[in-house]
């Protein structure tokens, strides 16, 4: 059996790349996804031990790192409220840029297209948008999500079809000349 601290390294090498790349998926922005990617692993750091091994440590990870994501978006939608009806604060810049398409994968001239892209998942429900994000983007089967979220594989199936029927909408409106070439 491996010490703590060589089980955590581990850990920590193999999957780092993993959280930080769903984290950018989630949140689109460069530094909220490393202040999760470092929260997430001060977590696993600290209940490395408690871990029970009944799901993988990868879907674990998922989990604790969707989790953190959630309670980032959750923070910044407060703050933006209390901007709204609070005291402004010295940085204006970090209220009204809550979310700013900061993603290296994407070319600048696309940027505006896929800045609509994630406006519209942005829109999704929280279960939405976080089993499309684990099945579209992160490549992962039913079975996993539904061990990382914590619900049944039809629930999964059920929200990823939605997902993909609320975006075909929203998307729809703003890429009319895309539909007409699928018809």
């Amino acid at each position: 059996m491996q010490q703590p601290n060589a089980a955590f390294k581990s850990m920590y090498q193999e999957y780092k790349t993993l959280v930080f790349n769903m984290a950018l998926h989630y949140l689109q922005n460069r530094e909220d996804a490393e202040e999760v990617t470092q929260d997430v692993f001060v977590k696993v750091y600290h209940s490395l031990d408690t871990f029970n091994h009944q799901s993988s440590p990868k879907t674990w990870l998922y989990r604790i790192t969707i989790n953190q994501c959630l309670d980032v978006v959750k923070k910044k939608n407060s703050r933006k409220r209390f901007f709204i009806f609070g005291p402004k604060s010295q940085d204006e810049k970090e209220y009204l840029n809550a979310t700013t398409l900061e993603h290296p994968g994407i070319l600048m001239e696309h940027r505006e297209d896929a800045q609509i892209l994630f406006d519209a998942i942005n829109t999704l429900t929280e279960n939405q948008k976080t089993a499309f994000l684990l099945s579209k983007v992160e490549g992962l089967p039913n079975p996993e999500i539904a061990a990382v979220m914590e619900v049944s594989i039809s629930a999964v199936e059920s929200l990823v079809f939605r997902a993909k029927a609320s975006l075909q909408e929203k998307l729809g409106e703003k890429f009319e000349t895309y539909r007409k070439k699928k018809k």
